[in-house]
């Protein structure tokens, strides 16, 4: 099936040619018919699916065909909270609105907008066209839909909280300190002969942290984080964009919708806290049937999130390089071996005679042994002269 299959206007499908783009993606080609036909949608799919094409060529072909209304924008693209203060100051009136597109709400749940876009689902007109997307569904989006959508169509192209096929994933070992993972990041830049690549980190103050100590050691790089302004937002995206620089050092959440087509790598220096945010995050590599590698580096004490994100994604993450870092014993295999030696690694057989290294590796898994106690004597009362003091039980010499 190609675009001009789908029932969009001339105009739009003249602009989709010049862009260079064939044929419709899975979520493209199920959901445009339905948008178009004012039927409200429930679209779940992937980061790099194209989604957001999903909803914007249908509605650019149903604003062409409607009748313009002088001096009256046609189109807002808000966040909630910008939105609803517009409504509070009087400057918006809701009241014609007939299509609203609700993108990226798993991500705003994560974000504590869920009460506002209750609020604003609430203030548009009921008979409105409602179109909903989202990469995941967990409890509260299901609820919202089933709120605020009218016998909405689900267009699902994969499973929610999937990761795309065309992206590779291993986990990196790491020391825990700060210091040891960057030196893990850069021995990975310089080994892995990446294009380019996005470092996500979970704290903002992280991102700049890293991307000083990334330019000081000689590597390419721009930095996005939630502190800088807009202007310099632009111009850190332009720049990677244009492959200007090579790196990207970003948040969650100053990265989260960036469409750049070709980035060849991401790389977690942090394991994301939440589980969602992995799919997200790998979702900017392998993009319109690309190929990509996410790679997660991993420290001590992360194996609980590695483990929540895999169980979400239904897959073990592969080890790179080294067998799988030993995990973190769990409380209820903490017990006392009570001078027995722990069990061998799998994989290793025991010997009568082990080498020197095997001895102490044996020993090392040993705990110290309580010496026994002497056999108790029986106490006699009147040779019991422990109470005394020490000066009063030495030898005195008595003269003749």
């Amino acid at each position: 099936m190609s675009f001009s299959d789908l029932g969009l206007s001339d105009k739009v499908l003249a602009a989709v040619t010049s862009a260079g783009y064939v044929k419709p993606t899975p979520i493209q080609e199920q959901a445009i018919p339905h948008v178009l036909a004012r039927r409200d949608v429930l679209g779940i799919a992937q980061t790099g699916t194209g989604k957001t094409a999903a909803f914007v060529l249908p509605m650019l072909t149903k604003l062409e065909h409607g009748r313009a209304r002088a001096r009256m924008p046609r189109t807002l693209i808000l966040d909630p909270g910008r939105l609803l203060d517009h409504c509070e100051r009087g400057r918006l009136l809701m009241s014609g609105v007939e299509l609203l597109v609700i993108d990226e709400a798993d991500r705003m749940l994560d974000m504590g907008f869920i009460p506002d876009i209750e609020r604003i689902c609430k203030l548009v007109p009921f008979t409105r066209q409602t179109l909903f997307f989202t990469a995941t569904m967990p409890p509260e989006i299901r609820r919202i839909t089933e709120q605020f959508l009218h016998k909405p169509v689900r267009v699902e192209v994969s499973r929610p909280a999937s990761t795309v096929a065309s992206t590779t994933q291993n986990l990196v070992k790491s020391g825990r300190e700060p210091h040891e993972k960057r030196e893990t990041l850069r021995r990975l830049i310089r080994s892995s002969g990446l294009k380019n690549a996005i470092v996500f980190c979970n704290r903002k103050r992280d991102v700049a942290t890293l991307h000083r100590s990334l330019v000081r050691h000689g590597f390419s790089a721009v930095a996005l984080h939630g502190d800088l302004d807009q202007q310099a937002r632009m111009a850190a995206l332009e720049q990677f964009r244009k492959n200007e620089v090579t790196l990207l050092v970003a948040s969650d959440v100053a990265a989260r919708g960036l469409d750049i087509p070709d980035v060849s790598h991401v790389i977690n220096f942090d394991v994301p806290h939440h589980p969602d945010d992995y799919v997200h995050r790998i979702g900017r590599t392998g993009r319109a049937g690309r190929s990509g590698a996410a790679v997660t580096i991993v420290a001590p004490g992360d194996h609980r999130a590695v483990a929540s994100i895999e169980k979400l994604i239904g897959q073990s993450i592969p080890w790179s390089g080294n067998p799988a870092v030993e995990q973190e014993e769990a409380p209820s295999d903490r017990r006392r071996h009570n001078g027995r030696s722990s069990p061998l690694p799998r994989g290793r057989k025991a010997t009568s005679s082990p080498g020197r290294e095997e001895k102490v590796a044996a020993i090392g898994n040993i705990r110290p042994r309580r010496a026994p106690n002497p056999p108790q004597r029986p106490r006699d009362e009147a040779a019991d002269l422990g109470h005394f003091p020490a000066f009063l039980l030495r030898p005195i010499r008595v003269k003749a």
